[in-house]
């Protein structure tokens, strides 16, 4: 086939054709076009029209970079790679909290796709259950918040250097059985500020740091009314102002909290689902329009959902089901992805895998999921973040092995390829 001095031989995918070769080299055509819901680019046209196509079940498009890095991380001798947190350091590797062995370690990647670390002891607690929370303070240094299992109190530890090979632990609250289900953020005055559940008293509590090293801190409670506060996680909203989501116990509810201070010493509640059981693995994040946006489990329909907050209190919000697969969506984490969209990894019980979710609006009213691992039964005490690449990484527990491993995803979308479900 002999094509003319202004064509190229292109497949048109039954058979090899003649077309318009494009632009010359230093010729660019530009488009402020995108393509509708449920649709992908596939190309530009010589005029710089956008080309859409709308992907049906049986359609699959090759992103770039091909597949995604996964890596065990962590081995034994005890379960590794329990109540997970990852964050991303100053000098853009990620830093992973994790309980291995009844242990609190802090581990520090030791290249963007985290596919080795350097671990170093935190703190050896006893019997576990550490529900760990990390951050990067404003000096560049983890904080850790925890809760130390053998005297049952709220601790959180600052980490000396980037790598955490040394640390100091304080004790924040040590009144009866404290400290379950806490998230760590860093506030708009640069200091650590965290939430956490007050088993002995059913009560949603928060510490402000006084200092970077959070050496000292200011308890308030947030909620008292009922059993509440088990599954917190908190962000800093648009306001400045934290926000935190977490699991009513008593009625069984998906609520938030937003501060109007700080220090959160006064705040506003809402009941933002109480459709079935839910609330439980709640995860919030700050989106791009500056509303929050919570993922979370529905424990009476084995299902994944999210809230998205129409306004900064939250005080209206929309909820939708997201995935639904006979036991999916605990064990959740969410992130806003490089290209502006929610981003949620979860756990699905019915195949004992790790999946994910991209969300396909802002709202995150519906998602594209994909499975991620299935080796073995993986997906547990999941934790999501946006490298410095621009890519998830995510980290989790593999069950049946007992590790801790990750998942370096190879594209904003974290799958292999296109796949509408």
């Amino acid at each position: 086939m002999a094509c003319g001095s202004s064509e190229v031989a292109i497949f048109n995918g039954s058979t090899w054709v003649c077309g318009d070769r494009g632009p010359l080299d230093g010729e660019f055509l530009a488009s402020n076009q995108s393509c509708g819901a449920g649709q992908v680019a596939t190309g530009v046209d010589a005029f710089g029209n956008i080309l859409c196509m709308t992907l049906q079940s049986t359609d699959q498009i090759a992103f770039q970079r091909g597949k995604h890095v996964i890596t065990t991380l962590a081995l034994g001798p005890g379960d590794a790679g329990l109540w997970n947190s990852v964050t991303v350091g100053d000098d853009g590797l990620p830093v992973i909290a994790y309980e291995a062995n009844d242990t609190l370690y802090v581990a520090k990647c030791d290249n963007v796709a985290c596919t080795a670390i350097t671990p170093s002891i935190v703190e050896s607690t006893g019997p576990g259950d550490l529900q760990a929370s990390i951050i990067i303070g404003t000096d560049g240094l983890p904080l850790v918040s925890y809760r130390e299992s053998s005297n049952k109190n709220f601790k959180i530890a600052y980490c000396e250097t980037p790598s955490c090979e040394t640390s100091t632990t304080t004790t924040i609250e040590a009144t009866g059985d404290v400290g379950d289900h806490s998230s760590i953020a860093i506030g708009t005055d640069g200091l650590g500020i965290a939430s956490y559940y007050d088993a002995t008293n059913g009560d949603l509590k928060v510490a402000h740091c006084n200092n970077t090293a959070c050496t000292s801190a200011d308890l308030f409670t947030i909620d008292s009314t009922g059993d509440v506060g088990q599954h917190s996680s908190i962000a800093i909203g648009a306001d400045g102002f934290p926000i935190i989501s977490y699991y009513d116990a008593t009625n069984a509810d998906l609520k938030l909290a937003h501060c109007f201070s700080i220090t959160c010493s006064g705040l506003t509640t809402e009941v933002i689902d109480s459709a079935g059981n839910v609330g439980q693995s709640s995860s919030i994040t700050i989106g791009i329009d500056g509303r929050a946006l919570v993922a979370y489990y529905d424990a009476t329909g084995n299902d994944l959902k999210t809230a998205h907050c129409s306004n900064i209190s939250c005080s209206v919000s929309t909820t939708a089901t997201v995935a639904r697969n006979t036991g999916v969506g605990n064990w959740n984490s969410i992130v806003i992805g490089s290209d502006g969209r929610g981003i949620i990894s979860y756990y699905d019980s019915f195949s004992g895998a790790l999946e994910v979710a991209h969300c396909n609006d802002l709202e995150c009213s519906q998602t594209t999921s994909t499975d991620l691992d299935q080796t073995g039964n993986v997906g547990l005490h999941t934790s999501i973040t946006i490298g410095a690449d621009g890519l998830p990484l995510i980290v989790y527990h593999d069950v049946t092995n007992r590790n801790l491993k990750a998942v370096h995803c190879s594209n904003v979308h974290c799958i292999p390829n296109a796949r509408k479900r």
